[in-house]
């Protein structure tokens, strides 16, 4: 999503509409219809600031009044040396979301869904609308690539 605000917006959005159409679903399949209205409005939100973006461009520029100048210190590093370990472990998350970027937008749901997240096959497959049978093999290629491409850091 690029900005924090709008992920969060994303998720309380799933959140309310899972409230509303699904209260009476059994609690075992909310997980995976969570994800699967969460997709879904973040698809919807990346497309309305494509659109966006292409009007705007052809506008003159109109500056918002409202808007506030960014904090210059707030994107400032951390005070204090960083450690060697606290280094390594920069480095392999750059990797991995480096690499994750690199997968196919499905190899990507299907290992965030199971390994981050923790679902199981089955609610891996409602919440990407595919098989199971879509999900192993999506899994299995993006735990591939991701081996290939974090060898250094893969143990």
């Amino acid at each position: 999503m690029r900005h924090e605000d709008d992920a969060l917006d994303a998720v309380q959005d799933a959140m309310l509409q899972l409230a509303r159409a699904y209260a009476d679903r059994p609690e075992q399949e909310w997980k995976p219809l969570f994800y699967r209205i969460l997709e879904n409005r973040i698809r919807d939100m990346q497309r309305r600031r494509t659109v966006r973006g292409r009007v705007i461009a052809w506008l003159p520029f109109r500056g918002d009044e409202d808007e506030e100048e960014p904090d210059p210190i707030a994107p400032g590093a951390e005070p204090g040396p960083a450690t060697p370990r606290r280094l390594e472990l920069d480095q392999a998350v750059a990797a991995l979301e480096k690499a994750l970027g690199e997968l196919p937008r499905r190899q990507q749901q299907a290992f965030l869904l199971r390994t981050l997240e923790g679902l199981d096959v089955a609610q891996t497959a409602v919440a990407m609308g595919c098989s199971q049978g879509s999900v192993k093999t999506h899994y299995f290629r993006a735990l591939r690539a991701l081996r290939a491409q974090l060898g250094e850091f893969y143990v």
